[in-house]
């Protein structure tokens, strides 16, 4: 009574993981293989045939799916190859903007005017503009007429270059090395001497200040003493005042 109880209730028991029998497949077999493939369609497309519309798939895919590129491909492949080589240059060959700039170049620059460009940076001294314009003098140019005429407009003055030499040389430099500069720019010798009286007023504050950078300590061996002493000296201060800083005297 109980087997056939359960015969019964098993035949109302669908078989889990198995479709429902129905075209093309067998509820107890194997899947019809033609059948399957036949539904493995997209329902995109399915729904668009039925609808009257093309496939939703693109131009682009269709031709992939057949094997050959698109022509979009093959027209950038060829404008690509054309820019390149028209890009592409000789070795040694020029940019265009250096050809322009050769066609398009400046107007020399006068002498007066590369005396003036020479004059905006510092104050120079008529012997040193001479030499720094003499490679550029023309024959129609005449250097003395240039050099009376920025002296008379006040652009070149000896006066102030002796004043911005001392200002750039005094906290480095002696009295003695500082006149020798002026001496070699050929500077009027009241202006020499001049400086030289400006000079050894302050050449022991100077000299002490140059030493108190480099040592600050007075030498214990006479070693030591002849280095400090030999550093002085080729900074251009004097004897009498090395003596003075290396035996310790104040200024007063």
């Amino acid at each position: 009574m109980l087997k056939s109880r359960t015969k019964k209730s098993n035949r109302h028991v669908i078989r889990k993981g198995r479709p429902l029998s129905h075209a093309g497949r067998n509820a107890d077999g194997p899947r019809d293989e033609e059948n399957d493939s036949s539904e493995r369609f997209d329902p995109f497309d399915a729904h668009d045939r039925a609808e009257g519309r093309g496939s939703r798939r693109t131009p682009l895919q269709s031709s992939r799916s057949a094997g050959s590129e698109p022509s979009e491909t093959a027209e950038v492949a060829e404008f690509t190859e054309a820019t390149y080589s028209r890009s592409r240059r000789q070795p040694g060959e020029a940019k265009p903007e250096q050809d322009e700039a050769k066609n398009s170049k400046r107007p020399a620059r006068s002498l007066k005017g590369r005396a003036l460009g020479y004059l905006s940076r510092r104050e120079y001294s008529r012997t040193e503009l001479a030499r720094k314009l003499k490679p550029f003098v023309e024959e129609t140019d005449s250097l003395d007429t240039l050099l009376d005429q920025l002296e008379a407009e006040n652009w070149l003055s000896n006066s102030r270059f002796a004043e911005s030499l001392i200002h750039r040389r005094s906290s480095r430099l002696g009295a003695s090395r500082i006149l020798g500069e002026l001496k070699q720019h050929a500077v009027d010798p009241t202006l020499v001497e001049d400086a030289k009286a400006q000079l050894r007023e302050t050449e022991f504050a100077r000299a002490q200040a140059v030493w108190q950078k480099k040592f600050g300590e007075l030498p214990e061996t006479p070693a030591e003493r002849a280095k400090q002493q030999r550093f002085l000296a080729s900074r251009g201060f004097s004897g009498a005042t090395i003596g003075k800083i290396l035996r310790g005297v104040d200024e007063e």
